[in-house]
């Protein structure tokens, strides 16, 4: 109860310098305009071939190619790509928000290796619910980094060169956002519009794919994703000498339209909210992404196992709240090098989800309010020990 009492108090003190994230009306009618006027373009190579590229175009694309599959190693390249495409192109709000999401999927996957979930979950449940989050991860940085360096060449070449992504396999959704994008600057366009294509991107790939079906989203174990903490997504903050933890929790992760909602609503609690945005700058800033929780609360989490594993029956409660019993070791949560090899991702499937959009994805191009409840500090702990409390009573999820 006091937790809750002091997070109110927390989100009340915030409410004056909340600002909404605006998207300008006319640039929506304008993609309108362009969207109905051009059928969505497929990314299938044949038809992409109708036009010839230039020698400079084809050089163009295949460094693209190859800088995007160098970066695509692992989780931490990743996040650190996003974080310097954003330090340097400021007005991609869309590269902040991955860079804070990529910590999670990070924090996520290192989770399986850690201190509490192999209490849980068998070794075999662990391998495909990384496979899983690995290549959810990996198909949108395939897709979604390689349209930020046309962007890149586009600034530093002063034109646009955005009819080339088709050539990247991007949907045809995304070229008439670019072209608008370039020439009007509207951040919050492009950085919904990149929401709507990456979770569309992986909506059939991963979300739909039998195998994901029958090995992880209809499990068991997926049914308890919130008791294991997979649905909520944080923002670790800076905020008076502390880090703290804004961010969302995600009900149903299979839901296509409330997983594009959770991300406009992050990125107007990452944007809107004036202390979380100087806070998680200078928290990503300040400090490189490991994949350990340790990076956002070392006095909860060790990136090197202080202690051996204790076997079941022998365990002891760890957490008091969001700080560590007396005596108790810090949970280990290790770095995402220690805990999983390199994985070569596989071709992405062809396919453009937009063919089959029906202009569904237009009814998400509107201003967006950060919701009142956006602290997780305390939300965080409680969901923690609900993980200690599980492991204590030996119940083997899955």
């Amino acid at each position: 109860m006091k937790g809750k009492i002091s997070t109110l108090s927390f989100e009340q003190s915030h409410l004056d310098t909340i600002s909404q994230m605006q998207i300008n009306w006319k640039h929506v009618e304008e993609l309108r305009l362009s969207l109905s006027k051009t059928p969505p373009s497929s990314t299938n190579p044949t038809v992409v071939a109708e036009a010839p590229m230039s020698d400079d175009e084809k050089a163009m694309i295949a460094s693209i190619r190859e800088r995007t599959e160098q970066l695509n190693r692992n989780n931490i390249s990743r996040t650190q790509a996003y974080w310097q495409m954003y330090r340097r192109h400021p007005e991609l709000h869309w590269a902040f928000l991955a860079h804070m999401v990529s910590r999670n999927g990070g924090w996520n996957i290192t989770d399986l290796k850690g201190e509490l979930l192999p209490y849980l979950l068998r070794t075999d449940t662990r391998l495909s619910v990384f496979g899983m989050l690995e290549r959810s991860n990996a198909l949108i940085f395939h897709d979604a980094y390689a349209q930020l360096l046309l962007y890149d060449i586009s600034r530093r070449r002063g034109r646009s060169f955005f009819h080339l992504l088709p050539r990247l396999g991007v949907s045809g959704f995304m070229r008439p956002v670019w072209e608008i994008f370039f020439a009007r600057g509207d951040s919050g366009l492009l950085t919904t519009a990149l929401i709507i294509n990456e979770q569309n991107y992986i909506q059939k790939r991963v979300i739909e794919h039998a195998a994901y079906r029958e090995l992880v989203l209809d499990t068991l174990f997926f049914s308890v994703q919130s008791l294991l903490q997979l649905n909520q997504v944080i923002l670790p903050y800076e905020h008076e000498g502390r880090v703290r933890l804004a961010g969302l929790i995600i009900e149903n992760f299979r839901d296509l339209h409330e997983r594009i909602q959770v991300g406009r609503k992050l990125y107007a609690i990452l944007f809107g909210i004036p202390a979380v945005f100087h806070g998680a700058t200078h928290f990503a800033a300040g400090l490189r992404h490991t994949g350990s929780r340790a990076d956002y609360w070392p006095h909860l989490f060790a990136s090197i196992r202080r202690s051996p594993p204790v076997p079941r029956g022998e365990l002891k409660e760890w957490l008091d709240g969001c700080s560590l019993m007396p005596e108790a070791a810090p949970l280990y949560s290790p770095r995402l090098t220690d805990a999983w090899k390199d994985q070569l991702m596989a071709p992405a499937e062809p396919g453009d989800w937009f063919v089959h959009d029906g202009g569904r994805c237009l009814q998400y191009f509107s201003p967006v309010e950060p919701p009142f409840a956006f602290e997780m500090t305390h939300e965080y702990c409680f969901g923690l020990k609900k993980i200690e409390l599980a492991v204590l009573t030996g119940d083997l999820v899955q």
